[in-house]
């Protein structure tokens, strides 16, 4: 029996996710074709539970911005340097990148210096076609990889302009959520009446959200409780870790919300309104068919930096609104972020039926352009397509 290696590298909750989801696919793909896998990663739980072995733990390794990345600095060079001496011990036959792009563009250029033959891969990648203000980060990427899977049509027209060979697979939620109940089925499993109020939070995935969201996020939550006593609160959590510092944002601004860890797709289907940072969450929740807000905040230095020096600037910051590249959903950024803003938009979404119907036809439109299930054993289908090649396809 032929025996494969691959390698998989990302970060972040949502690359725990979307490794997992393309683990599982690259399994079912080699078992039809008779092909021993062995999968090695950097990433976390749910990608070693669909069959990773894992070098290092990295989903609670993740910051946007100058100044947030540097505490995480000296981790994740020591996390790779690990890596890389596994590596050299068991060589790869394919490296696949997923999003994480500082870290990712690092590791990459380190594994093709010391494996020049052994093909690299980037599925989903890191935003750069979205905020980067001129194409450098892009065509370092371009140059790296040897093909790249993508999971907006948007993206795809990005990287294939700028000279990579580009595959455009749509989105892996699409697998993810294709089971995922409806509202009326959530709300019946989690014994929620019709005139029961339901607003899930999801302010952080990431340290820096719980210093810049939370709190805002939490002050317009006391508001809307003020003004809805009968309204239920969940906090579905993205790490366990993040459990206490959550716990005490709650008591210091006087907020009953109850934080969660399990039936988290059944309780974001059943909410009638989702407060959320900006991120893959955004996408689901739309998938989701549930109105929600999305914010986007950074130290004001970084903000700064990267609009007086970099020149960053953005249309949209969030995957639903990326897709169709127009505002489906309300994004709040850096100093917009606010209690009051929040809660403007909350009540708005809340009290005016005619926008949340707007929104979800909009989400309609939306999913016609993310692609059809299967998205994961499309991406599967390519990376097998790659290992049978003699060689690397760029030069």
């Amino acid at each position: 029996m032929v025996r494969q290696r691959i390698f998989i590298s990302t970060g972040e909750v949502s690359g725990d996710l979307q490794g997992a989801l393309l683990i599982e696919a690259l399994h079912r793909r080699a078992q039809r074709q008779g092909t021993s896998l062995e999968i090695l990663a950097l990433g976390g739980d749910r990608m070693a539970a669909a069959g990773a072995t894992l070098l290092a733990h990295t989903s609670g390794i993740g910051s946007v911005g100058l100044l947030e990345s540097l505490p995480f600095l000296l981790p994740t060079l020591r996390v790779q340097r690990q890596a890389l001496e596994t590596l050299r011990s068991q060589p790869p036959d394919l490296v696949i990148l997923i999003d994480y792009m500082g870290p990712n563009l690092g590791l990459g250029n380190a594994i093709k210096r010391e494996f020049p033959q052994v093909p690299i891969i980037y599925y989903i990648a890191p935003q750069t076609w979205v905020w980067s203000p001129s194409d450098r980060d892009a065509l370092r990427l371009v140059s790296l990889c040897d093909r790249l899977l993508a999971i907006f049509p948007e993206e795809a027209r990005y990287f294939r302009e700028r000279g990579a060979t580009v595959t455009w697979v749509g989105h892996p939620l699409v697998d993810h959520l294709a089971a995922a109940p409806d509202r009326e089925t959530a709300r019946r499993a989690l014994n929620l009446t019709p005139e029961d109020l339901v607003i899930a939070l999801l302010p952080a995935s990431r340290h820096q959200e719980l210093k810049y969201l939370v709190p805002p996020i939490f002050q317009a939550a006391r508001v809307l409780q003020e003004k809805f006593p009968q309204a239920k609160f969940w906090i579905p959590l993205s790490l366990e870790i993040y459990r206490d510092r959550l716990q005490q944002a709650l008591s210091d601004v006087g907020l009953t919300a109850e934080i969660t860890s399990d039936r988290r797709l059944e309780r974001l289907a059943a909410a009638d309104l989702a407060i959320s940072k900006s991120g893959t969450v955004n996408l689901e929740l739309a998938l989701l068919n549930v109105p929600q807000i999305a914010l986007y905040a950074v130290h004001p230095l970084t903000a700064s930096f990267a609009r007086r020096i970099l020149g960053f600037e953005i249309e949209f910051m969030s995957p639903p609104n990326l897709v169709t590249m127009t505002s489906i959903i309300p994004e709040l950024m850096q100093e917009e972020v606010t209690p009051e803003n929040i809660l403007q938009e909350a009540l708005s979404l809340l009290c005016e039926p005619q926008r949340r119907q707007a929104m979800q036809e909009n989400y309609g439109q939306m999913r016609q352009q993310i692609g059809e299930v299967g998205v994961c054993d499309r991406a599967a289908e390519e990376i097998f397509a790659q290992l049978r090649q003699p060689g690397p396809i760029c030069p």
